[in-house]
């Protein structure tokens, strides 16, 4: 039973992990910092890492800022000087900073799930929280996707939110599209059909054109052309892309009023989405950003009473 938006967690690696109620209350701990709540302490010094082994300004920088302001002493990994260049795994890494007193990394990997043989370990002394897991989970930004909505709208219950672009290779559509129909959204897909895994997605929505979905939302979640994870062959100019699948000013014009467009970022701008819309009034790619901060340090409040390093 959650009380008073107080979360324990060992490790925070997949919405999967997590219960509807303790995602809500991650939830509501953010809104409340975003308000002013004051985070109860550390028990004693108490370090973080942040190891990303893919690059990241948002992720990475929202994490550093979220630790600095529940006064962790952050350590920043970097890759290239690191003995990963002598070829140290991922596990024997985390096992020599463990060893060190640092009691939560926060890991980006390319390799998916790389973090079941961290979390399975006896041996691996520390709170593992996923910053994104190849092609797999992102539940970070899954959380402040729903903080986002959740500030919008008041509820998931009933709401249309389509999820458009590269589903494929999307780790941030992977972990909304789970969440959000655990919490009663009802969803659609909108994306090149080479992109469009059907097996997998098909059990949460809907697969449509985006011209026959984009009236009818209450979200336009738009998603990255991730062109580091294709093979480099590209079927489509940026401006086929565009007039094709993306979110194009005259589509957006038969947006509802009260419709909002999202977007992890980086934006391609004029790729999935027109340049002019990035910061337009119905736009919240600003406002994710903002609420990353303040769900991650609801994130890192959870795992630190997990490991009992709270006053």
């Amino acid at each position: 039973m959650i009380k008073e938006n107080v979360v324990t967690l060992q490790h925070f690696v997949s919405v999967e992990e997590l219960t509807n109620e303790e995602v809500l209350a991650l939830l509501a701990r953010g809104e409340e910092f975003k308000a002013g709540a004051k985070f109860e302490g550390l028990e004693k010094q108490t370090f973080a890492c942040n190891l990303f082994f893919e690059n990241s300004t948002r992720t990475h920088n929202s994490f550093h800022i979220a630790e600095c302001k529940l006064g962790l002493d952050v350590m920043e990994f970097d890759v290239s000087t690191s003995a990963v260049s002598k070829g140290e795994t991922l596990y024997d890494t985390i096992l020599t900073l463990g060893a060190l007193g640092v009691e939560v990394c926060v890991i980006r990997h390319n390799q998916e799930h790389y973090y079941e043989e961290l979390i399975k370990s006896p041996n691996i002394d520390c709170a593992i929280v996923n910053g994104g897991d190849g092609s797999g989970q992102h539940p970070s930004q899954c959380a402040l996707d729903l903080m986002t909505i959740q500030e919008e709208f008041g509820t998931f219950e009933g709401l249309k939110v389509a999820i458009v672009g590269d589903l494929f290779h999307s780790r941030v559509a992977r972990s909304n599209m789970q969440m959000l129909k655990r919490l009663g959204a009802e969803l659609y897909f909108a994306a090149p059909e080479v992109w469009y895994p059907s097996e997998e997605f098909d059990q949460y929505g809907t697969y449509l054109p985006i011209d026959e979905i984009v009236d009818k939302v209450d979200v336009m979640m738009m998603l990255r052309v991730q062109h580091e994870r294709h093979d480099g062959t590209v079927f489509l100019s940026k401006e086929d892309y565009h007039r094709k699948y993306g979110l194009t000013v005259e589509r957006a014009k038969r947006m509802k009023p009260t419709a909002i467009i999202m977007h992890p970022a980086p934006v391609n701008r004029d790729a999935e989405l027109a340049d002019e819309l990035v910061e337009s009034e119905q736009s919240r790619i600003v406002t994710q950003m903002t609420n990353g901060v303040y769900v991650r340090m609801a994130i890192l409040e959870a795992v630190l009473r997990g490991r009992n390093c709270l006053k």
